[in-house]
């Protein structure tokens, strides 16, 4: 069975921080790939931060590079997204997901087999 269930959403003011995880299967957590996304009201889901899970190497999106940081713990089957100097145009449900098939190109591409429900974070100024 492939479960992925995010926490860690809150209402923060701008400069904050906050961690989200995404508690995952085992199956989900040795992923190829997995990655966090968002999705603003009325916007499109946007590409955050991803991870090979192989090498570990990682990749953020340009808007929040220095920002944000995706890690995983295998041992406790968690994706993590530390997210410091929040703005409010980060405000968003969170999206957890996994990918497990060989992948080529576009780390943040939101081709994914297996997404999470969602956490809501949501930035005032």
């Amino acid at each position: 069975q492939v479960w992925l269930m995010e926490s860690g959403g809150d209402s923060v003011q701008a400069g904050g921080s906050l961690r989200l995880s995404c508690e995952a299967s085992r199956y989900a957590i040795s992923s190829v790939r997995m990655a966090w996304f968002r999705q603003a009201p009325g916007k499109e889901r946007e590409g955050v931060a991803c991870i090979y899970t192989g090498g570990s190497t990682t990749y953020v999106t340009d808007s929040v590079k220095g920002r944000f940081t995706i890690s995983q713990d295998n041992a406790k089957a968690t994706l993590y997204l530390q997210m410091n100097s929040l703005k409010p145009e980060d405000t968003a449900m969170y999206y957890c997901a996994a990918d497990n098939r060989p992948h080529r190109g576009d780390c943040l591409s939101a081709d994914m087999e297996y997404w999470g429900k969602g956490t809501l974070v949501t930035v005032s100024s």
